[in-house]
């Protein structure tokens, strides 16, 4: 009997399909199963547990009369635009320091990319004490003598957001860092030379040179920061728990309020499927792009 070697699969394909097994397995069960089942309560009228009284669009009507999720929409846009561009900027100013100075790289790095190994929990409380006006840098400021000093945004319902946006910018500009300057390392030298030599100076080196070909740094960092600006929940609870009120409240934290909190699990549902609606707005043009590329 002959057998195609096409059909046949060696030792080694066996051992890795059986390791990798567990891993689709529990994808599977625990990630797109529960998608399909938060998608499924979305369309009911589930309360305190899940139930399948179908009540159709109902919820998604609801949500958008609820004066909370329209708050949870306008911070996540300020959050967002604000969290990923100066992130953005910072990060890729600090990458060209390091680039151009590499003198001190092995001893800046670590310095810079430190506060990503930092839990958002922590860095919620860390913030959360040097911003209180009690304790924090107002307090400080008052005790050297700038009686005068003031800054009470953790307190101030108008700019309680902002706090946040300043806490997570300090958390993950080392690490957009790091992207950058893996794409600076990346970057063809001779085209860099050839700009030298043509008498080009550096702010035009960078500028019409090496940061247009980082494009595919750009894209990595706006996806990675979109993904956890849309998702980000504890960082928001630890620092400012949604308030003052409802101030700073994000569609992460009203999702668990209204699913865990207020008993609503059909509206919570809703809220977290709009939240994965707005991540595939932001995903899925870069899947395809990568797709694309890959075909080329």
């Amino acid at each position: 009997m002959i057998i195609n070697n096409k059909w046949r699969i060696s030792k080694d394909d066996l051992t890795a399909r059986f390791v990798l097994l567990p891993t689709i397995v529990l994808t599977l069960v625990f990630v797109y199963a529960f998608i399909i089942f938060t998608i499924i309560i979305s369309f009911t009228n589930s309360k305190l547990m899940p139930t399948f009284s179908w009540v159709g669009i109902e919820n998604y009507i609801r949500i958008f009369q609820l004066s909370h999720w329209h708050t949870a929409l306008k911070n996540m846009l300020i959050f967002s635009v604000l969290y990923i561009g100066i992130a953005t900027v910072l990060g890729l100013f600090l990458a060209i320091l390091i680039d151009w100075s590499r003198s001190g790289e092995h001893i800046f790095r670590p310095i810079y990319l430190y506060p990503m190994a930092i839990s958002f929990i922590v860095t919620g409380t860390a913030w959360k004490w040097f911003l209180d006006p009690g304790i924090g840098l107002e307090k400080i400021m008052h005790l050297w003598g700038f009686a005068e000093f003031s800054f009470n945004w953790i307190k101030n319902a108008d700019r309680s957001i902002y706090t946040i946006v300043i806490a997570a910018i300090w958390q993950v500009t080392g690490y957009v860092m790091v992207i950058f300057l893996a794409g600076l390392r990346g970057i063809n030298h001779a085209t860099v030379e050839s700009a030298v030599v043509d008498g080009a100076n550096a702010w035009k080196l960078y500028t019409r040179i090496i940061i247009p070909q980082l494009g595919t740094s750009f894209t990595s960092v706006f996806v990675i920061l979109g993904h956890m600006a849309i998702k980000s929940y504890d960082l928001v609870v630890a620092l400012t728990n949604g308030g003052p009120g409802r101030a700073s409240e994000m569609p992460s934290t009203f999702m668990y309020s209204y699913t865990f909190t207020r008993n609503q699990m059909g509206i919570g549902a809703t809220s977290a499927v709009l939240m994965l609606a707005i991540f595939a707005i932001i995903i899925i043009p870069y899947i395809r792009n990568t797709v694309n590329k890959e075909g080329a």
